[in-house]
C-alpha cells in the first residue's frame, strides 16, 4: 500500500508539472520582459504609447489598449488585457479619460505607472475656453458640471513635454540598467517638443481671429497656450448633443468673431459640425485631437499631425 501510495503521488505530481508545461506552452508569453529581454510597456492609447515608443526605443515592447480608429473614451477592456498590466514592467495611461482603464490599473498592483494626470496640471475646461466669451445658456464648464478636469493635455507641447519627463522616471525605476538612454531619448523629445511649441508662437503670432469652432472640447490646453478662443459645439464629451440654445450662442459668436471655419474630428461623426457650417456658410476643416492614428489621420505620428493641425489653425485665423 505505501508502494502503491508513493507511485500514485509521483505520478500526480508528474502528470501535474506536464499540466502546467503544457498551459504555459499553449498561454502567450507574459511576464514584464520579452524573451530578448525588453521591458514589456502597456500603454493606454496613442499618446501614452507615442510616449513610450519614443523614450524606450529599442529597450521596450510596446501595448497599447486602443486600437487605431477606437473612440478612447468608450473603450472596454478584454480579461486578457486587463491581466496584461498586472504582468507588465510599466505602464503608461492618463487617468480619468478612460474609466475601464483606470479600474484595471487600481486593481493590477503594477508598481512602474506612469499617470501623465499626475505629471502635469489640469484644469476645468468645457464648451468656451479661455473665458473671452460670456454667453448664456448652456455655454458652461462640461467638467466642472462632472466635478473632473480637461484631459487632453498632450495637445499642448509644453504639457506633453513635463509628462515624457515622468514617464522617462517610471522607465528608469522600472529598467534602470538602461536609464542613461532613457534619458538621452527624454532630452530629445522635449527639444522636439519645445520646437514644436515655437512653430506654434511663431506660426499663430499674427492672426484675424482668435477664435475657432470644435465639435468638442479637446483643444483647451492648446488654446490657452496660444492666446487662442476654443468655442466648442458639445463640451468635453464628443457623443453628447448640443441644445437648441448652444446652437444659437454660436450662431452669434460666428458672426461675431469672424470665424470662416468649423473644425470636426477624424473619428467622431461630422454631421454636426457640418450641419452648422452649413447653416452659417462657413467652411469645414479637420482638426485632429490626436487620441489615435489612423489611414485618415494627416501625419504619421504626433508631429505629423500636431503640425497638419498648426497649418488648419493659421488658415482658419488667417495667419499672415
Amino acid at each position: 500500500m505505501n508502494i502503491r501510495r508513493r507511485i500514485s503521488t509521483a505520478t500526480l505530481a508528474g502528470v501535474s508539472v506536464l499540466g502546467l508545461l503544457a498551459l504555459s506552452a499553449c498561454s502567450p508569453a507574459g511576464g514584464a520582459r520579452t524573451e530578448d529581454g525588453r521591458l514589456r510597456v502597456t500603454a493606454s492609447f496613442y499618446p501614452m504609447e507615442f510616449l513610450a515608443r519614443q523614450i524606450g526605443r529599442q529597450h521596450v515592447e510596446v501595448t497599447d489598449l486602443t486600437k487605431p480608429g477606437v473612440e478612447p473614451h468608450d473603450l472596454e477592456l478584454t480579461p486578457k488585457q486587463t491581466g496584461r498590466l498586472g504582468e507588465s514592467g510599466a505602464i503608461v495611461y492618463l487617468k480619468g479619460l478612460q474609466p475601464a482603464v483606470d479600474d484595471a490599473v487600481a486593481q493590477s498592483g503594477n508598481k512602474h505607472v506612469a499617470d501623465a494626470a499626475a505629471l502635469t496640471s489640469l484644469e476645468k475646461h468645457g464648451t468656451e475656453v479661455d473665458g473671452h466669451h460670456h454667453t448664456t445658456g448652456d455655454n458652461h464648464s462640461h467638467s466642472e458640471a462632472e466635478g473632473g478636469n480637461d484631459p487632453h493635455i498632450w495637445l499642448d507641447p509644453v504639457k506633453y513635454a513635463e509628462v515624457a519627463r515622468g514617464v522617462n522616471k517610471t522607465l528608469a525605476k522600472a529598467d534602470p540598467d538602461h536609464r542613461a538612454d532613457y534619458q538621452k531619448n527624454t532630452d530629445a523629445l522635449v527639444k522636439k517638443l519645445d520646437g514644436l511649441d515655437e512653430e506654434f508662437r511663431d506660426g499663430l503670432e499674427k492672426r484675424s481671429s482668435d477664435t475657432f469652432l470644435t465639435t468638442h472640447a479637446a483643444f483647451g490646453y492648446l488654446a490657452e497656450r496660444y492666446g487662442l478662443t476654443e468655442e466648442a459645439i458639445s463640451g468635453l464629451d464628443p457623443e453628447s448633443e448640443p441644445s437648441a440654445h448652444r446652437i444659437k450662442d454660436l450662431h452669434t459668436l460666428a458672426t461675431g468673431h469672424h470665424v470662416s471655419t468649423v473644425f470636426f474630428e477624424t473619428i467622431a461623426n461630422p454631421a454636426t459640425a457640418e450641419a452648422l457650417a452649413g447653416d452659417l456658410h462657413l467652411k469645414t476643416d479637420v482638426l485632429d485631437p490626436l487620441e489615435g492614428i489612423n489611414a485618415k489621420s494627416r501625419g504619421k505620428d504626433y508631429f505629423g499631425v500636431q503640425r497638419a493641425n498648426l497649418a488648419a489653425l493659421q488658415k482658419a485665423l488667417g495667419s499672415k
